[in-house]
C-alpha cells in the first residue's frame, strides 16, 4: 500500500501519515483506495510468510509483536503504534529499554558544525549518564547523536523509515555496522522496502513515543524534527530545544519551540533535571571523553588562550571548528565563557 499511502499523505506529510496508520487494515485500505481496497487486503492476506521469514533469517532480522513481552512499553498502549517491529542488534536489548530513562535526541540534516558538536557532547554525556539515545539516523544531527552514545559505551537505538536491512542514507552503513553491533536498529516496515516520503514521518511518531524527551538540537522552520516534537507534545512527553543563533536558518525551528514553551537545553544537567526533577538522585554520570580536537583546545584556554581567534591561531583550526569545539567543551562542563567573550577552563 506505500505508494497509495504516499499519495494520500503527500499534500501534507505528517499531518496526515499518523492518523492514516492508525486505522485497522481494512479502514486504511478503503481511505487510500476504494476501488481497490478488496483487492489489497486480499494480496496482503495471501502473502507468502514463509519467504517473508526466509529474507528476515537471511538478513539476521527479529520481530517484535505487541504479544511479545519485550515489545517497547511506551507503544503498547499508543493505537498509532505498529503492531510488530522488526530490528537488527541482540533482540535481548529491548529489555534494556527504560522509558524513564531514554532520550530522543532530533535535529536538521544539514547541521551546522557547532550543531554536530552539541548533538554529539550531549548524547555522550546523556548515554554515560545511563540513558539510551534514540535517534533516526538521518545526516547530521541524529548520526552525531548515535555516534556520540556510542563513543561513550552507551545503548543507542536508531529508528528506520525503511526496511530494517536496507541502510539510509547509504554513507551511514559504517554507523549502522556500529548500532548493530552494540545497540539496536528497529523499523515496522519488512526487509528491503526502500523509504517514502510519508515514512520518515510515520517512523518520527515511533522516536516519539519511545523516549521520555525530546530534545531538538537544530532545526529549520520546516523541519522534520518539529514533527516529532510536536508528535511528543502529543503523546504528554517532555519537549526541549539547544538554543540557537539567531538570525540563522538552521536554529529557526529551535527557538520557535523555545518561544512556545520547550524546555531550554544548554547541556546533558538540563536534560536530567527535566527527567528527573531538580534535586532528584542523579544517574551515576562518567567524564565523557574529549575528542582530540576538543583535548587541544582545553589545553589551549587554560594556558590563557582566551578567545575563538586565540584559540583557533594556535591550534591550527578554522575559527568555526574552534568555536564549535569551544562550546562543546561549555556543554561538557569544561570551559565557561563570561559577558566579554572570554573563555576560561572550569575548576
Amino acid at each position: 500500500m506505500a505508494p497509495l499511502i504516499e499519495v494520500a499523505a503527500a499534500d501534507a506529510p505528517g499531518k496526515r501519515t499518523k492518523e492514516l496508520l492508525a486505522l485497522p487494515d481494512d479502514e486504511l485500505a478503503q481511505a487510500i483506495a476504494p476501488g481497490q481496497a478488496a483487492n489489497l487486503i486480499r494480496t496482503a492476506r495471501e502473502r507468502d510468510i514463509g519467504e517473508l521469514r526466509r529474507r528476515m533469517r537471511a538478513g539476521s532480522i527479529w520481530a517484535c509483536c505487541r504479544d511479545d513481552p519485550r515489545y517497547p512499553a511506551p507503544l503498547r498502549g499508543d493505537p498509532q503504534s505498529p503492531p510488530a517491529l522488526l530490528g537488527r542488534g541482540d533482540p535481548e536489548r529491548l529489555d534494556d529499554l527504560d522509558f524513564d530513562a531514554s532520550v530522543t535526541v532530533v535535529g536538521s540534516r544539514r547541521a551546522s558544525s557547532y550543531g554536530r558538536e552539541v548533538a554529539h557532547s550531549l548524547a555522550s554525556e546523556l548515554a554515560a549518564a545511563g540513558l539510551t539515545v534514540i535517534s533516526g539516523m538521518a545526516r547530521g544531527i541524529d548520526s552525531r547523536a548515535h555516534e556520540g552514545a556510542l563513543d561513550a559505551g552507551g545503548l543507542t537505538v536508531a529508528v528506520f523509515g525503511c526496511g530494517p536491512d536496507v541502510v539510509h542514507p547509504p554513507s551511514a552503513v559504517r554507523l549502522n555496522d556500529r548500532i548493530v553491533d552494540r545497540g539496536l536498529t528497529i523499523s515496522e516496515l519488512p526487509p528491503g522496502i526502500r523509504p517514502h516520503r510519508w515514512s520518515f514521518p510515520a517512523r518520527n511518531r515511533i522516536m516519539a513515543a519511545l523516549g521520555r524527551m525530546t530534545v531538538v538540537v537544530e532545526a529549520a522552520a520546516g523541519s522534520g524534527s518539529l514533527i516529532t516534537a510536536r508528535m511528543a507534545a502529543d503523546l504528554g512527553r517532555e519537549v526541549g530545544a539547544v538554543p540557537g543563533r539567531i538570525g540563522t536558518k538552521v536554529a529557526e525551528g529551535a527557538n520557535g519551540l523555545l518561544a512556545d514553551g520547550a524546555i531550554v537545553v544548554r547541556g546533558a544537567q538540563d536534560v536530567l533535571d527535566a527527567m528527573l526533577g531538580v534535586g532528584a538522585p542523579r544517574l551515576e554520570r562518567q567524564a565523557a571523553e574529549l575528542s582530540d580536537d576538543q583535548a587541544t583546545i582545553l589545553e589551549l584556554v587554560e594556558r590563557g588562550h582566551e578567545t575563538p581567534d586565540a584559540v583557533a591561531t594556535a591550534s591550527g583550526l578554522p575559527v568555526t571548528e574552534a568555536i564549535a569545539a569551544l562550546s562543546a567543551l561549555e556543554l561538557l562542563g569544561r570551559v565557561s565563557v563570561g559577558a566579554s567573550g572570554r573563555y576560561v577552563a572550569a575548576s
